[in-house]
């Protein structure tokens, strides 16, 4: 269940979720922090033999929403780990004020990680921000939503039509277009990529399909949020990032 992808971060397949009837593949990471306490990215569903594995472990201490639409199982584990806190990305608290969210993620990582794991907002769209983080051990770069590569099969008829016309599926896989195009912000966009690149991960995990691309791919992905109409590489840093 637990899937080792670098010193100290492990990925968990979850279950396939329904985005507006779309089938949509979920995918969480745990990192382990020197103290042996566990910081979870975008939770999926939780089971009893996921919360034995992770009991191996560390101690669940922190859940990370990394956008305002990936909530839907944190209920189930702020049950589950009632001493763990909780982190929201901008937006999520006030969606979810049933939650107890500690705080709110920032540019700025909180004191708990901020020797092991980076973060950036890349805001500037008026529909949702999201935040990407830098796993320092495995030199690993979290996406969650900004960048997704679908499996074409996963999809039939008109929802397999819209993915394409989305370029969320095929060879290089995209920045859903009406998201993107809600970046009115470019400046503010362009400051959350730059910091991104500027971490020169070695790896890109996501949250949402199989990824196998170069860094150069990922820069073009991350500029078209700041930049619809262009895609801007700066550097030209020859990767291979995957997830199964």
């Amino acid at each position: 269940m637990l899937n080792p992808v670098g010193e100290e971060l492990w990925t968990v397949e979850g279950p396939i979720v329904s985005f507006y009837s779309f089938p949509y593949p979920t995918r969480m990471a745990v990192a382990r922090l020197a103290n042996r306490q566990l910081w979870l990215w975008s939770p999926i569903a939780l089971s009893s033999e996921l919360a034995e594995e992770l009991e191996k472990l560390g101690e669940v201490r922190y859940l990370v929403a990394p956008n305002k639409l990936h909530h839907l199982f944190l209920t189930e584990w702020a049950e589950q780990y009632p001493g763990a806190r909780l982190y929201a990305a901008p937006g999520l608290a006030k969606k979810r004020s049933d939650l107890a969210f500690s705080a709110e993620l920032r540019d700025e990582s909180p004191s708990e990680w901020q020797n092991e794991i980076d973060q950036t907002v890349i805001g500037g769209s008026f529909v949702m921000n999201e935040v990407v983080f830098f796993h320092r051990p495995s030199r690993s770069a979290l996406v969650c939503d900004l960048i997704q590569k679908h499996d074409k099969s996963a999809f039939s008829g008109w929802r397999r039509w819209a993915m394409q016309l989305d370029g969320m599926v095929g060879a290089d896989g995209s920045t859903p277009r009406e998201w993107r195009a809600t970046f009115s912000k470019r400046a503010v966009a362009r400051a959350g990529r730059d910091t991104v690149l500027d971490w020169n991960p070695r790896q890109l995990i996501v949250a949402h399909g199989r990824v196998i691309a170069r860094m150069d791919w990922v820069v073009a992905m991350v500029s078209q949020a700041g930049q619809p109409h262009s895609g801007l590489r700066r550097g030209q840093l020859s990767i291979i990032s995957s997830m199964s």
